[in-house]
């Protein structure tokens, strides 16, 4: 038999706010469980704590302008209502102008570049953690894509590695051969194998730097965000392992969506979903007894708007306070005025049918 909600443990993010030497904040897990809800309320407390912060999107549907209903462009943007908090939206892929700053760099020695797998993302989330960096934030809230996307973009800086060494590789051995095909299509040199090369080794430090931060439990964690079904119970699964896999500190789960049983509740849809969360939430707190897992109520409502994103943040540091204790005198006497509301409307509708009917006989 399932465990009622009121009696699993009550967990809160009041763990990430409160841990002042955070640089890196990410946000992620499957699509449509409200992950960009998540790190803008996210965003929202840390900027009350912080001297500034700045949230990423890098999912390319970009709800973040939604979420605050705002335009956001790929430059940090002062959200409305805030003197410290920032918002830009990203699309971790690049074309070969943005990356290597080759207008008139042969197809050759850029294809050369490109030829290993997810380097031109690697190379443009680099990029892209360069420029924040310059930035100097007090901590950054990556809103990222859904799982497999992620997953692909924690792997970029290991990417980028490699993929200094494979062309390092090559350059040692064909070294002779690149320069006399450069020669041969008329490559200047300022666009030629050096400036490649020169390009990506310029951006080694600043991937050995991330890698280092994001593989350190006081600078990077990372917040699962899901609902209680089946699927979502399977990816958080998936996502935590490959971050155990990718040294990356995870110990926040937030379960989103959640129905509380604490309304007069007569429809059997919603009692059978319900029940149905129940079994997905005890399996929750079985694999992941020692994380801290927040459960957020679903709303008849969107939160959107900043207003409406600080009234649901309360939800994310004190656990969700039913209305009505069942069984109370309170909510015996809210479920008996329901039914008379019911019995009075199912009266009416009768008197209205009963009347059609007449009305057809005569």
């Amino acid at each position: 038999m399932g465990t009622s909600n009121e009696d699993l443990p009550q967990g809160t993010v009041k763990n990430v706010v409160e841990q002042d030497t955070l640089k890196w904040v990410f946000v992620g897990g499957k699509g449509g469980v409200g992950k960009t809800t998540c790190s803008s309320t996210l965003g929202i407390l840390l900027s009350q704590v912080r001297s500034s912060v700045l949230i990423i999107s890098t999912d390319p549907a970009h709800n973040l302008s939604d979420a605050f209903q705002q335009r956001f462009t790929k430059a940090p943007t002062l959200i409305n209502g805030f003197n410290n908090l920032y918002a830009m939206e990203v699309d971790p892929t690049v074309e070969n102008d943005d990356t290597l700053g080759s207008d008139g760099m042969d197809d050759f020695l850029s294809d050369l570049a490109n030829a290993i797998p997810g380097i031109d993302e690697a190379m443009s989330f680099a990029e892209m953690l360069k420029l924040v960096q310059t930035m100097d934030y007090s901590v950054i809230v990556f809103d990222t894509a859904p799982t497999g996307h992620t997953l692909r973009l924690l792997q970029f800086p290991s990417t980028l590695e490699k993929g200094l060494a494979k062309v390092m590789g090559l350059r040692n051995k064909f070294g002779g051969v690149i320069s006399q095909m450069s020669r041969i299509f008329g490559v200047d040199t300022e666009f030629g194998e050096d400036a490649i090369l020169g390009k990506l080794e310029g951006m080694k430090d600043i991937i050995e730097q991330v890698n280092r931060q994001f593989k350190d439990p006081d600078l990077t964690t990372f917040v699962c965000v899901c609902i209680p079904e089946f699927l979502s119970l399977y990816e958080t699964e998936r996502l935590v392992q490959e971050l155990t896999r990718f040294e990356i500190d995870t110990h926040n789960i937030i379960i989103n969506q959640v129905l509380f049983d604490e309304e007069v509740v007569e429809s059997k849809l919603l009692k059978a979903r319900m029940r149905m969360q129940q079994k997905y939430m005890d399996q929750f707190y079985m694999l992941y007894d020692d994380f801290n897992i927040t459960k957020l109520p679903l709303l008849p409502q969107e939160v959107c708007g900043v207003e409406a994103l600080k009234a649901f943040s309360h939800n994310f540091l004190t656990p969700y306070q039913h209305s009505l204790v069942r069984g109370s005198v309170e909510e015996l006497e809210m479920r008996i005025a329901t039914l008379k509301e019911q019995l009075k409307d199912a009266e009416e509708e009768l008197e209205k049918l009963r009347a059609g009917q007449e009305e057809t006989i005569m």
